[in-house]
């Protein structure tokens, strides 16, 4: 029988056409600018080395929004920019991406050669926005649409601009996210809209001046009002270390449980990782989602408080109130640990009936028996585990979890724990 393959290995037709869109604008670009030539090279080249070093400075991880917001503002400034030293531009759309395209390129070869280059839907994202920009302002500007805008109705002009290629590409980016995971559209739109405010308004915001300070002080403005947003970008790299460590400290107290001998190796991440993408099915996002993960690391951690441990860890199969009593312990732990309080209550709560459970709760719960239930079952307990969870679920837990469970799994998104 052959298998199914994983969303890994098959081709999302949104993000297909994502793609492919992109593809098209960047060759109807480079076709029009090697046609017309490039207007105003200096211009382009000083740009170009902006957004170049943007790239340069890249900088990826799991807390990060946006790897390169100084290559995203210049490459946005470049889209807005009229006037170079109160002399009018003359640089098209085709020409924008063009600029953009070529100087992304070259700050990413190293990070291409390391194998931490940015992704294809990172690209074609990059490439989309700019493009739209650049569409919006450039052939009206070049027609004379704003010659009578001036001061602040301009600098409105273009935040406004900006402030709707940003909406798009928070669309494009969970549109993206969307096709390549499964994961429900809105959750993932909620959490690019919460982004906004942050990194998303500081390159918006450093995009809108750089086009205004070169309009009027020419190219020398661009180093200058570069510095801001490097600095920023820095201060996000110590916030994104700083919750990097918090979750691996994390996952460290979750391992105690295992070192000890309570429960299987790799259990709680199994469960963690299983109950996040639960999770990400029942539309929950952002802290909710954080605070989940976390709870479903240390569910298991009342046990170090047992005596005697449980055969396997296998917590589902105990009296209720055996259950009960090592979730409390739990909740005491993790409050002794300093983690948010809200994860101690999930904790807490996790043998309560399925109804009065908040819905982290829930999950974790389901979850967890779950990796139990397939793994004592051996190869094929996935389906068994699945049934028993499903015959069960008046009393003990939440329907809507268990079904969102199989279509987490029948999507492959993880491996089924335990099973071969």
């Amino acid at each position: 029988m052959t298998p199914r393959p994983t969303l890994a290995r098959r081709r999302p037709a949104l993000a297909t056409l994502v793609h492919l869109a992109a593809a098209l604008l960047v060759l109807l670009s480079l076709v029009v600018t090697l046609w017309n030539g490039l207007e105003e090279r200096g211009t382009a080249l000083a740009f170009g080395v902006l957004i170049a070093v943007g790239e340069l400075t890249r900088r990826g991880g799991p807390f990060v929004r946006e790897a390169a917001p100084l290559g995203a503002a210049g490459a946005l400034a470049y889209a807005l920019l009229g006037e170079n030293a109160g002399q009018p531009t003359h640089h098209g759309p085709a020409q924008v991406v063009t600029v953009v395209l070529a100087a992304g390129l070259v700050g990413s070869v190293p990070h291409i050669a390391r194998g931490q280059g940015p992704g294809a839907d990172q690209c074609a994202r990059r490439v989309l926005t700019v493009g739209f920009a650049a569409v919006c302002f450039q052939p009206l500007y070049n027609q004379g649409a704003f010659a009578g805008w001036g001061g602040p109705a301009y600098a409105l002009l273009l935040l406004a601009l900006l402030s709707l290629t940003a909406l798009c590409g928070a669309v494009l980016a969970a549109a993206l996210a969307h096709s390549r995971t499964r994961w429900p559209f809105a959750p993932l739109l909620r959490d690019e809209l919460r982004a906004l405010p942050g990194i998303g308004s500081a390159v918006v915001a450093t995009g809108a001046v750089m086009a205004l300070a070169v309009a009027v002080a020419g190219l020398w403005a661009l180093p200058v009002f570069s510095l801001p947003l490097l600095l920023t970008q820095l201060s996000l790299r110590r916030y994104a270390a700083v919750r990097s460590t918090y979750r691996q400290t994390i996952a460290s107290l979750a391992r105690a449980t295992e070192i000890a001998g309570y429960t299987p190796a790799g259990h709680a991440h199994r469960v963690a990782a299983l109950s996040r993408a639960v999770g990400r099915d029942l539309g929950m996002s952002g802290p909710a989602l954080t605070v989940l993960e976390y709870a479903a690391l240390m569910h298991d951690i009342g046990q170090l408080s047992l005596v005697d441990p449980v055969p396997a860890g296998a917590t589902a199969c105990l009296p209720v109130a055996e259950q009960r009593r090592i979730a409390l312990l739990g909740g005491a732990v993790v409050r002794q640990t300093g983690v948010d309080a809200a994860v101690a209550v999930v904790v807490e709560r996790q043998a309560d009936p399925c109804r009065e459970q908040p819905p982290a709760a829930r999950i974790v719960r389901a979850v967890n028996a779950y990796e139990e239930k397939a793994r004592a079952a051996g190869p094929g307990g996935s389906l068994t585990a699945l049934e028993e969870l499903r015959l069960a679920t008046a009393g003990d837990y939440a329907p809507e979890v268990v079904e969102a469970l199989a279509r987490v799994l029948s999507r492959d998104c993880l491996t089924s724990p335990g099973v071969g």
